[in-house]
């Protein structure tokens, strides 16, 4: 192969990626609408669970915070916030968080959830 005919394959190849770019940023960019929430990082459903930890610290309402926690998945709340206490210990969050996260654990390892009696 010629030096010329790199050079015009080069050419050609920046131009692909150049429309290519074009196209998925501006033309036709993907657009998430109601996504949910169980699908977010660790990092995202750590801060997460941090604000409905700070939530439940000035509501105490266990009941709110668990119907909060319940939108990340089919853990139990108290598992979600187990994990989230691990990771926040893990990636140094202020000490101030990790108790707002304990308190919350706390609340929800001793949570009962109020049933329904039909008669």
């Amino acid at each position: 192969m010629t030096s010329s005919n790199l050079i015009k394959l080069a050419i050609a190849a920046l131009i692909g990626i150049a429309l290519g770019l074009v196209y998925g940023w501006v033309v036709d960019p993907i657009e998430y609408k109601d996504v949910p929430p169980n699908i977010l990082r660790a990092d995202y459903r750590a801060d997460y669970v941090l604000m409905v930890a700070e939530a439940y610290q000035k509501e105490i309402d266990s009941e709110t915070a668990a119907r909060r926690l319940a939108v990340l998945g089919g853990e139990s709340p108290a598992l979600v916030v187990a994990s989230t206490l691990e990771y926040a210990k893990q990636n140094a969050f202020a000490q101030n968080e990790i108790q707002a996260l304990q308190d919350l654990l706390t609340a929800m390892q001793t949570y009962q959830p109020q049933g329904n009696a039909n008669p």
